[in-house]
């Protein structure tokens, strides 16, 4: 199905689009329209530049209360699988990827049923002071609202403490589908789409910039999607405080969505480029290569995408539910899969501050 002449030329015309024209780039089936419209927003925002960073993944616990359907990572306390980082596994994943000159560490957890909030300040604490010039990117809205409930403080609270004791910004994980419905079937035990929402909005209250994202190919419609954008779209306007959205394939190897099959590469690039278009506000895109692989990440950058998030240094989360990419890649893979896609690389901080071009 063709997108129609009225809306590619909203589009062409930089005017905002409504729900009813998010909902007919769904529909359609024209993939290289969607890209080359999708590529031209991307060239007006961030002209042939793609970014990167040096990152690593820390995920200090799998156990986790809320064991959400589409989570393969999760397990319950006892399992064999379970396992909990101390403060010098924390500190000693990190010396180790030192010497791959990472800028942030990026660190999400399960929602541990007995470790207090403490456990995760003492944590932000720690890597403060162990190592002062990362930048700490850590915790989901979701894990944010699990602290406020645990803690009895209001979330702002939480916020506050995490921030003095080093918290950089707030990763975009959790935002699965901002659907009720989905969630209420898939993850019942974890923040409703609108605290979800309500974490975001006091987050960019107090200075704390983050991402924003969706987990798509699983249960979802396509209303569902178009809803969870304009949620976004919505909260930026209000805040301007989301840096980079980055939509995320589902990937159901040992989750309880077994029988869903994986998104295939026509419809990463499609979500890819919607996104692109539903969201005039926010201005990167994120192809996130751990969930999309190298190679279609690579194409990402021909429909609406400029980043690829970064070297990562061991992930574990979407390698639980199959993922068949490697852990982590080096800077030159990176450099080199930008370059030969006919864009220019630049390494960035997490705040999108430019720290070497290639």
């Amino acid at each position: 199905m063709n997108i129609p002449e009225t809306v590619i030329s909203k589009i062409e015309e930089a005017q905002r689009l409504s729900r009813e024209d998010g909902l007919a780039l769904m529909r359609s089936t024209d993939i290289l329209s969607l890209g080359r419209l999708a590529r031209t927003v991307k060239q007006q925002k961030t002209g042939d530049t793609v970014f990167f960073n040096a990152n690593c993944h820390v995920n200090l616990t799998n156990v986790c209360s809320a064991r959400c359907g589409f989570c393969a990572f999760s397990c319950d306390p006892g399992d064999p699988r379970a396992y909990v980082m101390a403060e010098e596994d924390v500190l000693d994943r990190i010396r180790a990827a030192q010497s791959a000159g990472i800028t942030e560490v990026h660190m999400v957890s399960g929602l541990h049923p007995d470790k207090p909030f403490s456990y995760y300040c003492d944590m932000v604490r720690a890597i403060r002071r162990g190592f002062p010039s990362l930048h700490i990117k850590a915790f989901t809205a979701v894990e944010i609202q699990y602290f406020s409930k645990i803690s009895g403080l209001p979330v702002e609270d939480v916020l506050i403490q995490l921030k003095e004791a080093g918290l950089g910004s707030l990763p975009g994980g959790g935002a699965e589908v901002l659907s009720d419905r989905i969630r209420l079937n898939l993850c019942p035990n974890k923040a409703t789409a609108g605290e979800w929402l309500d974490v975001m909005r006091i987050a960019h209250g107090l200075g704390l910039k983050s991402n924003a994202t969706l987990l798509f190919g699983h249960v979802e419609s396509n209303e569902e999607i178009i809803d969870h954008l304009l949620l976004i779209r919505d909260l930026q306007d209000e805040t301007g405080g989301f840096q980079t959205f980055i939509p995320l394939p589902f990937h159901p190897e040992n989750t309880t969505l077994t029988d869903t099959t994986k998104p295939a590469a026509f419809e990463i690039l499609k979500i890819c480029s919607v996104s692109r278009l539903m969201l005039d506000n926010i201005d990167h895109i994120k192809a996130y290569w751990i969930m999309t692989g190298l190679k279609v990440a690579q194409m990402a950058l021909f429909f609406g995408a400029d980043d690829v998030d970064g070297t990562v240094t061991e992930e574990k989360i979407t390698h639980a539910a199959g993922a068949d990419t490697a852990v982590g890649v080096s800077r030159d893979t990176l450099i080199h899969l930008i370059k030969e896609a006919g864009c220019v690389p630049v390494q960035r901080d997490t705040l999108y501050n430019s720290l070497e071009t290639f």
